[in-house]
C-alpha cells in the first residue's frame, strides 16, 4: 500500500511540475509582447544576453562549421564519383549542413554555453534573494530578467545557425581546390540549383525554436531553485539534460513534418 502511495505521489508532483511549466511558457510568451513595446528598462540585459551567446560564440561556430564541411566533403568527392554520382555531393552538403547538423549542432553549443550560464545566473540572483527584491519592489522577474534572456538566445540561436550554414558550405568550397579544384561558379551554381525554399524555411524554424526551447529550459531550472547554493550544479546539469533531450525530440519532429 505504502508503494501504490509513493508512486501515486510522484506521478502527482510530475504532472504538477509540468504544469507549472507550461504555465511557466505561456507566462513567459506573454510578458514577451509586453517587453517588446516597453524594453527601455531591460535592454542592456537583452543586449548582454546577445553578445555572449551571439558574437562570443562566432568562433566556435565558424571553426565547427568549416571542419564539417571539409569532412563532407573529402568523403564524398572520394566515395561519389566511384558510382558516376559526383553532383550529389552538392544535395548532401545541402541536407548534412543547412538543414539538419547546421541547426542542431549551433543548438547544442548555445545549450552548453548560454543554457548553463542562464541556469547558474538565475540561480545565484534567487539564493542571493534577489527575486525576492524584485517582486518587492514590484518589478516583474519574468519580464525583466527572462523574457530578455528568451529573445536573446532565441534571436542568437538563428544568427549563428545561418552562420554555421555559410562557413560550412564556404569550408567545402576550400576544400574542394585541394582535393578537386573546381571554379566558384561552378560551385555556387551547383548548390543554387540544389537548394529550395523549403531547405531555408526548414532550418530557420528549427532554429528558432531550439532556440526557445534552450531558454526556456535554462530559465526554469534557473528559478527552481529554492535557497541552498548546492542546488546550482543539480539545475544547471539537469538544464544541459533536459535541454538535449528536448532538442533531439524536437529535432526528429520537425525533420518528420518536412518528409510529410
Amino acid at each position: 500500500m505504502r508503494v501504490v502511495e509513493q508512486i501515486g505521489s510522484r506521478a502527482i508532483d510530475r504532472v504538477a511540475r509540468a504544469l507549472y511549466a507550461i504555465g511557466f511558457v505561456v507566462e513567459i510568451l506573454r510578458q514577451t509582447g509586453r517587453f517588446v513595446t516597453n524594453r527601455r528598462a531591460t535592454a542592456k540585459v537583452l543586449t548582454m544576453q546577445i553578445l555572449f551567446t551571439g558574437v562570443d560564440a562566432l568562433n566556435v561556430i565558424a571553426t565547427i562549421s568549416l571542419g564539417i564541411g571539409a569532412v563532407i566533403v573529402i568523403q564524398g568527392l572520394s566515395i561519389l564519383p566511384q558510382f558516376g554520382q559526383g553532383q550529389l555531393i552538392y544535395n548532401i552538403l545541402i541536407v548534412v549542413i543547412t538543414r539538419e547538423l547546421g541547426p542542431i549542432l549551433t543548438a547544442l553549443i548555445v545549450a552548453a554555453r548560454s543554457g548553463t550560464a542562464i541556469a547558474s545566473d538565475l540561480g545565484n540572483m534567487v539564493v542571493s534573494h534577489e527575486i525576492e527584491a524584485y517582486t518587492a519592489t514590484g518589478i516583474n522577474p519574468i519580464r525583466h530578467l527572462v523574457v530578455p534572456r528568451f529573445i536573446g538566445v532565441t534571436v542568437s540561436t538563428f544568427v549563428l545557425n545561418l552562420y554555421f550554414n555559410i562557413f560550412g558550405l564556404a569550408g567545402s568550397f576550400l576544400v574542394t581546390q585541394f582535393v578537386n579544384p573546381i571554379s566558384f561558379a561552378e560551385y555556387s551554381s551547383g548548390l543554387l540549383g540544389t537548394i529550395a525554399l523549403v531547405d531555408i524555411v526548414s532550418s530557420c524554424v528549427k532554429s528558432v525554436v531550439f532556440g526557445a526551447i534552450i531558454s526556456f529550459v535554462a530559465t526554469f531550472h534557473g528559478l527552481a531553485i529554492e535557497r541552498s547554493s548546492t542546488e546550482i550544479p543539480v539545475a544547471v546539469i539537469k538544464s544541459v539534460g533536459h535541454s538535449v533531450t528536448l532538442l533531439i525530440l524536437a529535432n526528429a519532429v520537425l525533420t518528420l513534418v518536412y518528409y510529410l
